[in-house]
């Protein structure tokens, strides 16, 4: 078998392909910096890198496919067309109408691999989710860690199980019926392992970002640098065969040209969907509360397909908690709530203590579909971000509040017009924390890590003993207890969560795209309520302590039903005017209702 090997070094005056670290082979200049090498010596399973300029030391490739030896060693030859599909017939699943599940590899199961994770499919079949959404599973240097410092973009993490083990879980959750999300990240690479600038100008002192160099969009030799994300972008969906991806931070990438990388991303994602025949979407992160993400390209727009939304999370967070240190300052009434409900964003233009100036601009909620924005109540930035990393049922429980005002969190959640996503092991309540961890081999780069958790914990008001992102112990802790489902609380809860995605898939208003159909009213004072309506669905919410009675229909209106409750104290109330009547509802502290 010949194998072709291709390399971007445009400084180089001489490149070699060294085989299994001896063996050399020159490599002869293709123009616009690339060089190429046929060698028939190499196969499936070749270990391999590159010399420039004759130097002894030999580099991984920069687009490495298989780091079977970490990110320091060799790459090794990985043939795509090797693996045996049976996803034949999987043409994808829409994102509107979607529920996803976001979850970490590594501490999913206690094995923390691809094919472990494969034996907990059922169970999130079973929930109903439709996407499963893995954090970043490009190499990372260590044996433990988030995945954000990844710096083998393409190649997947091998104590996960690698290329091969990736390819059997997507394989596995579609023949579930489920559709798999990836989180990639081209803002930054990590330090630790990171050569990719010893190749070319990949990276530019022209801005920065919170984690290092950024990455170069817009500057001289940024041409190749952007072909770089998209070609690996296409890759992931192309050859892995997964449904889309989740673009992390990409308010801290820069790029100034006239068409950014999140436009051309948008671009050439829709041709290989269109190619393929099955559906691909993209989904960004941003601070930036921009409507112009997901605005069409048509229309001016990035023409991304999702955003998620910080502001509905902060809005839901801080009005079941009571939380309001850090960014929770800006939030915390229910009229927050309320706005993030009805017009996504709550900073869409106006001031934001937290940040000390005007931030955002509105969405128009006339023309935007609410399925472009992702909701959620938890996910790994908003706990693995905290000191201990505590779930919100453990903010709870600090705070004195029922366990209850979990099922109300829930139930905003998955019935809110945004596309909603849960954190692996929200369904059950899991107890377990999921806490910030590194395996950092440089000790300089291992406490200067530490100190910056602490320094960011202290700004966000945070003062409780962090753990050591090091100690493995802090990595153990965060793995999930699969014993806990089958306990009374936890399971009671896990079929909470069923009946509330079974309800949003049964009922059509509940996936109406139009932002303007939900209704919201509040109540703050003496008692705290939300109304949430839908159509013909009402949520009625009780966030306070005290028993509350809420009208849910007005004289003459079509007759209510009860069709979930979080407590079996709720009860409705009937009153008679003449020929007709109203009705209200009696909500116990801590609990939600829904009617229809």
């Amino acid at each position: 078998m010949t194998t072709r090997f291709e390399v971007w070094a445009p400084l180089a005056e001489r490149v070699d392909v060294v085989l299994r670290g001896a063996r050399r082979h020159s490599m002869e200049a293709a123009g616009s910096g690339w060089w190429r090498a046929e060698v028939s010596e190499a196969a499936h399973g070749t270990d391999y890198g590159f010399s420039l300029d004759g130097a002894e030391e030999v580099l991984p490739d920069p687009r490495s496919p298989w780091q079977p030896n970490g990110v320091h060693a060799l790459s090794r030859v990985y043939d795509h067309e090797r693996f045996a599909w049976t996803d034949q017939h999987w043409h994808g699943r829409p994102l509107p109408g979607s529920v996803l599940y976001e979850l970490h590899v590594g501490t999913f199961t206690p094995e923390g691999t691809f094919d472990a994770a494969v034996e907990r499919l059922d169970h999130l079949a079973a929930l109903g989710v439709d996407a499963v959404e893995l954090l970043p599973v490009a190499a990372f240097p260590g044996s433990r860690g988030w995945g954000y410092d990844g710096v083998h973009l393409w190649a997947p993490y091998e104590p996960y199980g690698g290329p091969d083990g990736l390819k059997r879980f997507v394989d596995a959750a579609h023949a579930r019926g489920l559709a798999v999300v990836l989180d990639v990240v081209y803002n930054h690479l990590g330090p630790d392992g990171n050569r990719l600038g010893s190749y070319g100008p990949y990276f530019t002192s022209a801005y920065a970002t919170p984690w290092g160099d950024t990455v170069n969009f817009d500057q001289e030799g940024s041409d190749e640098v952007r072909a770089f994300v998209v070609d690996n972008a296409l890759m992931w969906l192309r050859d892995y065969h997964v449904d889309g991806l989740r673009l992390d931070a990409v308010h801290a990438i820069t790029d100034h040209g006239a068409v950014h990388i999140l436009e051309e991303l948008a671009r050439a994602v829709a041709g290989l969907s269109a190619h393929l025949g099955r559906e691909l979407f993209l989904i960004a992160e941003s601070d930036l509360n921009d409507p112009r993400l997901v605005t069409s390209r048509e229309a001016g727009g990035y023409g991304l397909d999702a955003q998620w939304s910080d502001d509905f999370h902060h809005a839901l967070h801080a009005a079941l908690t009571g939380e309001r240190q850090g960014y929770y300052c800006d939030f915390g009434s229910l009229e927050t709530l309320k706005k993030a409900l009805t017009n996504v964003f709550v900073h869409d233009g106006t001031m934001s203590k937290y940040r000390g100036r005007h931030h955002g601009r509105p969405v128009d909620v006339r023309r935007t579909p609410a399925h472009r924005f992702l909701g959620f109540l938890q996910n790994h930035d908003q706990v693995g971000n905290r000191a201990s990393g505590d779930r919100i049922g453990a903010v709870l429980k600090a705070s004195g509040i029922a366990p209850s005002m979990l099922r109300v969190g829930a139930a905003l959640l998955l019935l809110a017009p945004f596309t909603p996503m849960l954190f692996m092991g929200e369904e059950w309540g899991a107890s377990t924390p999921w806490c910030y961890f590194t395996d950092h081999q440089d000790p300089d780069l291992a406490r200067a890590v530490s100190e910056g958790r602490r320094r960011e914990f202290a700004r966000n008001g945070w003062t409780d003993a962090v753990p050591d992102p090091q100690a493995v112990e802090t990595f153990r802790r965060s793995v999930l207890d699969w014993t806990e489902p089958d306990l009374p609380h936890h399971r009671d809860l896990l079929e909470w969560h069923r009946s509330l995605i079974a309800l949003r898939r049964s009922r059509p208003e509940l996936n109406d795209p139009s932002l303007t159909a939900t209704a919201v009213e509040v109540g703050e004072s003496p008692a705290r309520w939300l109304t949430m309506r839908r159509g013909a669905v009402c949520v009625a919410a009780n966030l306070g302590e005290a028993a509350v009675t809420l009208p849910v229909r007005a004289p003459g209106a079509s007759p209510s039903r009860l069709i979930l409750t979080s407590n079996t104290a709720i009860g409705i109330k009937e009153v008679i005017f003449g020929d007709s009547s109203s009705i209200s509802i009696e909500l116990p502290g801590c609990s939600v209702a829904i009617l229809a």
